[in-house]
């Protein structure tokens, strides 16, 4: 660091474990900018005054991550068309103007399936699994690329219908365990939910014999694949895609710069087998 390096944070709790500051101090090196990446764990309580001194201390902004992207909404002074319809923010710009959310993680999860997938989401029909702040920014991700028909499945159901009446969307809406009697051949299926994880293993759903062809998708990229993605019929894209791209749309709106993509799934990769 040098008196002129201008920083970068990520804010939320736990950051221990997180990929981003690997991923990130790699980009900014292979793109000769003199920029730190740094990690801040912090509570709700102390959310406003963090914010409050990205300017002062010199800093460009901030990636938001759990559990603070919605609470940090109320505390910009303006939000990204995005950032609004999602009504979460994982991106923080320092501007002249002020603090300015704004949400790649749509954004991201969409490059990561033109990248590994490659064929168009519109008219096909999806399900999202799952009805927490990460299925918002899917079902928004979903409705901009023109699916047909969507299903949000939640073990409760009143959760999975607030998402949708807030987003504005039409959509099926059901329980889980109806999932083997509403995935059909070609959808896109979505697991947006913690179980998978390694800390906590297992599938949302079952997967229904006779099924041969869907594309599967799980924003869980540790493990990879998750028992979600070992059992789906056909395609699979898993979580890692997402969190690379993500942070490379981070990137570009803080520099204005396309970021080094390659260079930062190698970073993330290479983190993930130290942990």
């Amino acid at each position: 660091m040098t008196p002129a390096t201008r920083s970068l944070w990520l804010l939320g709790h736990p950051v221990a474990h997180s990929l981003s500051p690997a991923m990130h101090r790699a980009a900014y090196a292979a793109m000769g900018l003199d920029l730190v990446y740094l990690a801040a764990d912090l509570d709700q309580q102390q959310l406003p005054a963090a914010l409050a001194g990205l300017g002062a201390l010199g800093g460009l902004g901030a990636n938001v991550t759990v559990p603070h992207k919605e609470a940090v909404f109320e505390l910009l002074d303006k939000l990204s068309p995005e950032a609004r319809a999602i009504g979460a923010v994982n991106t923080v710009v320092v501007t002249p103007d002020g603090l300015v959310g704004h949400n790649t993680d749509a954004g991201g999860w969409l490059a990561s399936w033109d990248e590994e997938v490659g064929t168009s989401l519109a008219g096909r029909a999806a399900i999202v699994v799952g009805a927490g702040g990460a299925a918002r920014a899917i079902c928004w991700a979903l409705a901009s690329r023109g699916v047909a028909g969507l299903t949000v499945l939640n073990r409760t159901p009143a959760r999975a219908q607030a998402l949708v009446d807030s987003l504005g969307l039409t959509a099926r809406v059901a329980g889980l365990e109806q999932f083997e009697q509403l995935v059909g051949e070609g959808m896109v299926v979505v697991n947006t939910t913690s179980l998978g994880l390694a800390s906590q293993p297992g599938s949302p759903v079952v997967w229904p014999a006779g099924l041969s062809q869907v594309v599967a998708c799980d924003l869980i990229y540790n493990p990879d694949p998750t028992r979600f993605l070992l059992e789906a019929p056909g395609q699979r894209l898993g979580g890692l895609g997402m969190l690379v791209h993500q942070a490379a749309l981070s990137i570009q709106l803080w520099t204005g710069r396309q970021a080094p993509v390659g260079v930062m799934r190698q970073a993330a990769l290479a983190a993930l087998a130290c942990h």
